[in-house]
Order: structure tokens, then C-alpha cells, then sequence
């Protein structure tokens, strides 16, 4: 696996594992999948930003991808805090790979003088609180009912970490 910069030539692939991850889990709180000019805008704003956008491929797949960016867009005060998400292709969980790509945001977002990353993980997703506490998250507090998904509401769990 290797862990590297996403270009334009790798989004279909995030395209792909993003309405997998829609359609499949309650990571991402819409029922509506996204369309490729969706992904495209995104990505544009994220490099507009400066931030990163990681995958992980493997055998010239993307099957996982990792960013961050604003907490808040708001003037000033959260500007050295950052929010992330992180999803990797059903076929490739639970093999180190959203550990990795997560691992390898944390010192881009030292780099860019950031302070405290921040993760909005939903609170039943018992892997992905594991992962974050592996690697340093605490959890910070809970939303309750504030999502919405295949008929029910759903918690947040935000969990944050210190940058080097």
C-alpha cells in the first residue's frame, strides 16, 4: 500500500468508495450520492485551502482517502483547528489503512501550524473510536439526534487531538 497525494486521475476511485460509504454506513450522514463534479469541487477547495488529500492505493486503486480542513469557517479564533475524515473501501477495512492515512495527516496539519484536529465520528462506530484512540484522540463530548439516516437519528461523537 502506499500512502500519497490524490490527484485529479484518483477520483472516480474517492467517488467510488465515498457513495459505498453513503450507501452502506452511517459515516456519512446523506442518503444522496454525490456525482463526480461534486468530488471535483471539493477537491479544488481543498487545494484552494491548502489542505491535503491523501489516498491510499494499492496495485493502482485508490482504497482509501484522508483530509482535513477548516473546523469552522469562521475569521480568527478556530484558525489552528483543523477537522478530518478518513474512508477506506469496504473490501479494505480493518487492515491498518485508515490508521495510516490519518497517521500521515497529522504532520501535515503540524506543518501548516495547526493546533488540535478534530474528528466528528459517529457514536456507534465502535472501529472507528478504537482507531482514533489508537492514535491519540480523545473523545471531547456527544451530539444526540443530530443526524438523520435510513429512518433514525443518530449521535456524533467528536474526538480531538493535539498536533506535534
Amino acid at each position: 500500500m502506499l500512502i500519497r497525494d490524490a490527484t485529479e486521475a484518483d477520483l472516480p476511485g474517492i467517488l467510488a468508495i465515498y457513495n459505498e460509504v453513503i450507501r452502506t454506513s452511517f459515516a456519512i450522514y446523506t442518503e444522496e450520492p454525490l456525482t463526480l463534479e461534486d468530488r471535483r469541487a471539493w477537491f479544488a477547495g481543498r487545494r484552494a485551502g491548502g489542505f491535503p488529500v491523501l489516498v491510499a492505493a494499492e496495485t493502482g486503486s485508490v482504497v482509501g482517502l484522508a483530509s482535513f480542513g477548516d473546523f469552522r469557517v469562521w475569521p480568527g479564533g478556530y484558525r489552528y483547528t483543523v477537522e478530518h475524515s478518513v474512508h477506506v473501501a469496504e473490501a479494505a477495512r480493518r487492515r491498518g489503512i485508515g490508521t495510516a492515512l490519518v497517521a500521515a495527516l497529522l504532520p501535515r496539519a503540524a506543518a501548516l501550524g495547526k493546533h488540535m484536529m478534530i474528528g466528528a465520528i459517529d457514536a456507534e462506530n465502535e472501529g472507528s473510536i478504537r482507531m482514533h484512540e489508537r492514535l491519540g484522540f480523545a473523545p471531547a463530548g456527544v451530539l444526540r439526534e443530530v443526524g438523520w439516516k435510513f429512518g433514525r437519528w443518530l449521535d456524533v461523537l467528536f474526538m480531538q487531538r493535539a498536533l506535534p
